[in-house]
């Protein structure tokens, strides 16, 4: 992967000035997809931390790859292609670092504290971020969530709350709208749940 020219063409090309010719690459060593930087000259992070040039990183699903601090942007998966992860525009994702503000949940009082702000959770809101922020950059499947979320629902025929995917959809879409959608990163798997996306040493102060 690297920036591409009239003489060469990775196998996944940029545009951008500031990604290397040569900048990464991640090739399969037994069941794993591992990463290397090949000495770029702006660099790699992995999930927020500069990876070292030429060292192996094994990758795990809903890893972020950033290149040249941010200037493009990966989202790791082992899933399958007909399992699409669902992403918000590259542009956002490229100015996180720079947009996320400072952030801090009450749980108890079930607040979320923006910039100084405070905005109250919803019962549902609270039931939602709560069960993605537990399982933090993992996948949570359709069906937890809707146990965890709408607890006094009839089951239906599945064996899951009653709840409809546009229902499901629009608490995301409030959430997103609400808080902003670089204070709670949520990424839809189409047709199997939703992923909280939490940098370590970029979360939030927890009370």
């Amino acid at each position: 992967m690297g920036r591409s020219s009239k003489q060469y063409a990775p196998d996944v090309g940029f545009s951008n000035a500031f990604v290397s010719r040569k900048h990464m690459i991640v090739r399969r060593e037994g069941e794993q997809a591992v990463l290397y930087d090949l000495n770029s000259r702006h660099g790699t992070e992995l999930n927020g931390v500069r990876i070292e040039p030429n060292k192996p990183y094994p990758l795990k699903s809903f890893d972020i790859i950033k290149l040249a601090k941010g200037m493009a942007v990966l989202h790791f998966s082992y899933l399958f292609a007909d399992q699409t992860l669902e992403l918000e525009p590259l542009t956002h994702t490229m100015q996180m670092d720079a947009l996320v503000p400072p952030l801090e949940l009450d749980w108890e009082k079930r607040d979320v504290i923006v910039e100084g702000k405070r905005i109250s959770m919803s019962e549902k809101e609270y039931l939602l971020i709560k069960t993605l922020y537990d399982h933090a950059n993992k996948l949570v499947t359709l069906d937890e969530i809707k146990q965890r979320v709408w607890p006094e629902r009839t089951t239906g025929v599945d064996g899951a709350p009653d709840v409809s995917v546009d229902e499901l959809n629009a608490l995301v879409y409030r959430i997103r709208k609400k808080y902003g959608k670089d204070t709670f990163t949520i990424s839809a798997v189409r047709g199997n749940g939703y992923v909280l996306e939490w940098n370590e040493g970029q979360g939030p102060a927890n009370r």
